[in-house]
């Protein structure tokens, strides 16, 4: 079985990830598991940058092919922000999901509804031999005010899925691996790892 390195301690992302890869012969892994602690600045200006700046650096650390992953909230409105600061949209040190998503919509209260909205999510998988492979996925709907759900992490209980009437945390992990902007990315990257891992 192949090893594929997450560069991430979100154990939400690593469950999400892990459950899309089910029926390939990689066996998704966390820095924590190889023994690695990294600290990488995000400080690029797009979530490509972003993402292989995690990749490369996890990659040249572990000597295992790597695969990260930015994502960020853009709510028209806000013309796009919290974009690539989505998780570190607080102005508060050390905030929390809660503190987020209650920020986020102390912003929005000015504007009138829907607050239309997308998750935008960009994976990178970095070889060990410096190559780099990038796959996008989107997910459109709006922000509500009120949470709802405890499935999920970040903005989920706040963002609604409008065809279906339910906020991403909302689905069952099923549901949101068919529909997450992270599960559509992670599908536009299994040719890639299909290519990675024969």
């Amino acid at each position: 079985m192949y090893r594929l390195l997450l560069a991430t301690g979100n154990l939400g992302k690593l469950v999400e990830i892990q459950s899309l890869l089910d029926g390939l012969e990689i066996e998704l892994i966390i820095p924590e598991a190889v023994g690695i602690s990294l600290s990488v600045q995000e400080n690029g200006s797009t979530y490509e940058e972003n993402a292989s700046l995690k990749a490369n650096a996890f990659a040249n650390a572990s000597g295992l092919t790597t695969l990260a992953d930015d994502s960020g909230l853009e709510v028209d409105v806000l013309d796009g922000l919290p974009g690539i600061r989505s998780a570190r949209f607080s102005p508060l040190p050390n905030a929390t999901d809660a503190d987020r998503r209650s920020y986020l919509l102390s912003k929005l209260k000015a504007y009138s509804r829907p607050w239309k909205a997308h998750f935008q999510c960009t994976v990178a998988i970095a070889t060990p031999q410096g190559k780099l492979y990038y796959a996008q996925g989107n997910c459109p709907g709006e922000i509500i005010p009120d949470e709802r759900g405890s499935n999920g992490f970040g903005y989920d209980p706040i963002f609604l899925l409008r065809a279906l009437g339910l906020t991403m945390a909302e689905l069952s992990m099923e549901e949101k691996n068919h529909l997450s902007h992270r599960a559509r990315a992670i599908k536009a990257a299994l040719p890639l790892l299909h290519e990675l891992f024969p």
